[in-house]
């Protein structure tokens, strides 16, 4: 139910979504993880699919769409329709659905990004990364900035209470090490008066 409840929140808003902004978050996440063009990727919990439309253009024809999942259909819906340009949506692959578990065989991914959503996923997703990396492979993920956080009453009640916001980036990499990854390092990212915490981290069966 909750899960429906808060694909309703997000169908609501898919039309009016402040994309700009949230692109602009998934184009510092994807900076600063730098995946591969032809990597296996998951955009976790995308919404329109900010990171996989931002991949997407650069992706060579042999390689595996990305694997964009939502729980919210409108919001999958906008992204289908801004997948444009080449590759477009022929180089993603869409689907409705919680993110957590992700659809896919353990070990099979190269890189999974979440961005502007582990606030909502809980810790629980981080567990369910290391499943689906390969070894020594590479997630990335945002985090609104604690004292920059002012969710509205209807999403505030989505917040996931075990996963702390940071209020630094060294609060970020210390509890995502504390989650299992190695390598960790977090950036504060500024947007106007938004702050978010970028963070990237390898997964901790690598070399």
């Amino acid at each position: 139910m909750q899960s429906a409840t808060l694909a309703g929140a997000f169908d609501d808003l898919a039309d009016s979504y402040d994309h700009r902004h949230h692109e602009e978050i998934a184009r510092a996440l994807i900076a600063w993880v730098v995946p591969g063009a032809a990597d296996a990727v998951a955009d976790v919990a995308c919404g329109a699919g900010a990171v996989a439309r931002q991949l997407a253009p650069n992706r060579p024809e042999t390689a595996r769409p990305i694997l964009a999942i939502d729980l919210s259909p409108g919001m999958v819906a906008v992204g289908r329709a801004l997948a444009t340009g080449p590759g477009g949506d022929a180089a993603i692959d869409w689907r409705v659905a919680d993110a957590v578990p992700l659809p896919v065989a353990a070990h099979s991914l190269d890189v999974v990004l979440c961005a502007s959503s582990l606030h909502f996923l809980g810790r629980r997703a981080l567990a369910d990364w290391r499943r689906a990396l390969r070894p020594g492979c590479r997630v990335g993920f945002t985090l609104p900035l604690a004292t920059h956080f002012r969710p509205s009453e209807r999403f505030s009640r989505h917040v996931a209470d075990d996963v702390p916001l940071p209020h630094t980036a060294q609060e970020a990499s210390e509890w995502t090490a504390t989650c299992g990854f190695t390598g960790v390092d977090s950036r504060i990212h500024v947007l106007g008066t938004r702050r978010v915490v970028v963070t990237s981290a390898t997964s901790p069966d690598g070399p």
